[in-house]
């Protein structure tokens, strides 16, 4: 389904155009996952469509908009705490719009407290929504009522959205959306819907344009990339190495990274595609979990930790130097002592480079917010520390093993000294060296000359 660009956009933008004496400011900030990140870029794309400017202050906004995560119960309190400080700033501006999208008002008791509790929250519309948030605000300021839509999922793809891109040398390209997989802990089914992947061609125009535009690194993005091709018409059938290989055959000097990665559906072929494919970046984040069979099997996992390990020990083999991250739960509801020792013994044996670790959040609507969780808090807590100084003892030992080498970074950002940039290697660790701010957004060769922590320190070569 392509965007109706000028169809929805021409109303709005006139009634935009009526209603405000001068071009109106829209603040729009985004949690979460990098899929929610691109939402914002697509959001931000449609409201300049349209009229809107874009600030970066909410007190200078005409219309405020969070695009929410719902992963776990902080970054909602998060987001209700922010919406809640607010209230003030619309007694100050009668005619603010303060909205609410994204992963949160996808759930029915979300919508219900914002629609009970938060009187000043104008409109509500859920994550399948961008391409209709026009005709939401011309409606908005035409009645002047809200609109807190009903969490509802539409089975379409909505191709050609404006998008503003927050980078000029790095983009997210989303492949596929929603997820079949129905983790036990996890809300992402609920409010995301099903498993919907783009048509390939559309994919590889949008990344034909990427690299075109100078792009030079592009993360392919889906709840499940593994499992992309669900619902391809036949002659469109492809599986995820096809799309990479795919990709990868278009000529410049670009890296594809992509995430997240299920290890059910990892292969094989993905692996000796990585291996074979300069332009793909030799790390993988491979999200394990825990290292307990039963609490896999519990969290509707469909692996063990043997074919867990037997992934990465095929991953070293194929691809020489590659390096692997993971997300870890600790505390999911019965773990013992014993299931996190398995965990333990799992994060020494793969000796990830980084982990993205996290202590169990129930989520209403799940199956495992139903199940007993007797152990306390603090030891939950404890279990955390435990772990976190272990990999930290792990990352740093990788970290000074890779001193001496001379590698090819894309420079990112400003280092924290003075003087200093920072950029990320192929395999995803970070760099600091002294350099130029033309440098940013370009590769550069850096020798690698120590390491403070799990940060690298080098100078430019030549």
């Amino acid at each position: 389904m392509e965007y109706q660009r000028y169809e929805h956009n021409a109303a709005a933008a006139e009634l935009v155009g009526r209603h405000y004496d001068t071009p109106p400011l829209a603040f729009v900030h985004s949690y979460g996952c990098q899929q929610n990140v691109n939402d914002g870029e697509r959001i931000k794309g449609v409201l300049v469509d349209i009229g809107y400017g874009l600030c970066d202050a909410p007190e200078d906004a005409d219309l405020i908009l969070f695009n929410t995560c719902a992963v776990r119960e902080h970054a909602e309190q998060r987001v209700f705490g922010n919406v809640g400080a607010l209230k003030g700033l619309k007694e100050k501006k009668p005619g603010l719009i303060i909205g609410l999208c994204g992963c949160m008002a996808n759930q029915k008791q979300v919508v219900e407290k914002l629609r009970r509790s938060y009187p000043y929250v104008d409109l509500v519309f859920g994550v399948d929504g961008i391409d209709t948030l026009p005709a939401l605000l011309a409606r908005k300021l035409e009645e002047k009522k809200r609109i807190l839509l009903e969490p509802a999922q539409r089975p379409v793809i909505v191709e050609g959205i404006p998008i503003r891109r927050e980078s000029e040398f790095r983009a997210w390209l989303p492949i596929m959306y929603g997820c079949d997989n129905f983790c036990t802990y996890c809300i992402v089914p609920y409010v995301r819907g099903r498993e919907k992947s783009r048509r390939p061609g559309d994919i590889l125009a949008e990344f034909k344009g990427l690299v075109a535009a100078g792009y030079k690194e592009i993360t392919l993005l889906g709840q499940n990339v593994n499992s992309y091709g669900k619902g391809l018409d036949e002659e469109e059938k492809m599986d995820f190495s096809d799309l990479l290989n795919l990709l990868c055959a278009v000529p410049g000097d670009y890296h594809i990274r992509f995430m997240t990665s299920h290890p059910k559906d990892a292969s094989r072929k993905l692996i000796d595609t990585i291996a074979a494919q300069p332009h793909l970046c030799k790390h993988l984040h491979l999200p394990v979990q825990c290292g307990s069979d039963r609490l896999l099997e519990k969290m509707n996992r469909h692996y063990t930790v043997e074919h867990y390990l037997d992934l990465i020990e095929y991953a070293r083999e194929r691809v020489p130097g590659i390096t692997f991250s993971s997300d870890i739960i600790v505390g999911f509801p019965g773990e013992t002592e014993e299931d996190f020792q398995g965990t333990l013994d799992l994060v020494r044996r793969v000796g990830y480079m980084q982990l993205f670790t996290f202590i169990y959040s129930k989520r209403e609507g799940t199956p495992a917010a139903s199940y007993p969780d007797p152990t306390p808090r603090a030891e939950k807590t404890d279990r955390m520390a435990r772990l976190l100084k272990t990999q930290d003892e792990i990352a740093m030992a990788l970290v000074k093993a890779q001193v001496g080498q001379t590698v090819r970074v894309l420079v990112e950002g400003s280092g924290r000294a003075e003087g200093t940039l920072s950029g990320r290697l192929d395999n995803n660790l970070t760099v600091e060296f002294a350099g130029e701010e033309a440098l940013l957004g370009q590769y550069a060769r850096v020798k690698l000359t120590g390491a403070r922590a799990t940060v690298l320190l080098g100078e430019l070569s030549v």
